[in-house]
């Protein structure tokens, strides 16, 4: 192996490294990386640079963070571990308003990747999906027909995006969506990201009922761009840690299933 292969490799390991630690602790210094990695502080300011640019990390002066923000999603690694109890209550709930034979559309949120997982024993399904990992777990199942929607890969978040993506959407009609998104009020939900708002919108406008998928840690909340208002959804499925006051103003405007967690 070449000097430069044997130093490419470190990099990527290093950069991995620094990956894992951040997703596990959800923010951390410059300095504690430089440690953690055993290189220097400008090395490691290179390294969540590029770490950076590519979506995985968010800087801020002087560390790192996982975490999303008002104008930062996070990367679908660290979606996917994000409360997992609660995404999977939601999926449970939301898996009794599938019928066989029916066709849905799945978003590139992690809840809707929870609820994928369980379509297998529904009986025969069409979904539509721009999500990579829901491609993933559906190519493996006999009984369901799978739309892949392709378009401009983003490997921040691991799935198709674009106009290539929103025209494949509109080309659809389907029975029902089932969508997430990064922040809500009682009256409107959001997403820090303007090319996932189109394409989620894109799915709303195919669909002849909208699920929204929303775990209590997303409400209240903002986030930069308003993305569609409460009543564009048909029903809201969220765990038993919402805020009450939240869904008693919700319900006024949809249907809302509150999904116990074990």
């Amino acid at each position: 192996m070449s000097r430069t292969s044997r130093g490419t490799r470190s990099r990527e390991q290093r950069q991995q490294q620094i990956v894992d630690y951040v997703l596990d602790r959800g923010s951390a210094s410059a300095a504690e990386l430089a440690d953690l990695v055993g290189v220097s502080l400008m090395t490691v300011h290179r390294d969540l640079d590029e770490l950076a640019r590519r979506g995985l990390l968010r800087k801020f002066h002087g560390g790192v963070s996982a975490q999303p923000s008002t104008v930062f999603e996070g990367s679908s690694e660290y979606r996917m571990g994000a409360n997992r109890e609660l995404k999977e209550a939601i999926a449970r709930a939301a898996l009794e308003f599938v019928e066989p034979g029916s066709s849905i559309l799945l978003d590139d949120s992690t809840t809707a990747l929870t609820l994928a997982r369980s379509l297998g024993g529904v009986g025969p399904l069409t979904v539509a999906t721009n999500y990579l990992p829901t491609i993933e777990v559906l190519k493996g199942f006999s009984e369901v027909h799978l739309i892949c929607l392709g378009g401009n890969y983003s490997a921040t978040h691991d799935s198709f995006l674009g106009l290539p993506c929103i025209e494949a959407v509109g080309a659809l009609s389907v029975d029902m969506a089932f969508v997430s998104t990064s922040a809500m009020n009682a009256s409107m939900t959001f997403h820090q990201e303007h090319e996932l708002v189109q394409v989620k919108r894109a799915m709303l406008a195919a669909a002849s009922t909208n699920v929204l998928l929303m775990d209590s840690s997303k409400m209240p909340r903002k986030a930069l761009h308003r993305m569609a208002p409460l009543r564009d959804y048909d029903r809201l499925v969220v765990d038993d840690g919402a805020d009450r006051e939240l869904l008693a103003a919700a319900s006024e405007a949809i249907e809302v299933t509150v999904a116990p967690t074990e």
